[in-house]
């Protein structure tokens, strides 16, 4: 199970990829540059789920579950069995 602490370092991962400075990404996706910071660093020790997928959305990624253990999405496995002919 990720923590957290991960999920920050993701976020930040995600941003520095998109060559996004703090500043560009929290106007694309309409929050303070300081809400970025902040929950790269976990200032409050919290995160807003609302400001982390629209700050992931902006850096080009969605925010989608995966079963622990696996590496595959839910609509991965949906996707597959589609192809497949197992969709009823």
């Amino acid at each position: 199970m990720s923590t957290l602490f991960d999920v920050a370092e993701m976020l930040k991962d995600a941003r520095r990829e998109a060559k996004l400075s703090q500043e560009v990404i929290a106007t694309r996706a309409g929050v303070a540059r300081s809400t970025v910071a902040r929950m790269e660093t976990l200032a409050k020790g919290d995160m807003s789920v609302s400001a982390l997928v629209r700050l992931l959305e902006a850096a080009g990624y969605d925010l989608k579950m995966v079963k622990a253990g696996h590496q595959r999405t839910v609509e991965d496995i949906l996707a597959e069995q589609r192809s497949e002919g197992f969709d009823r």
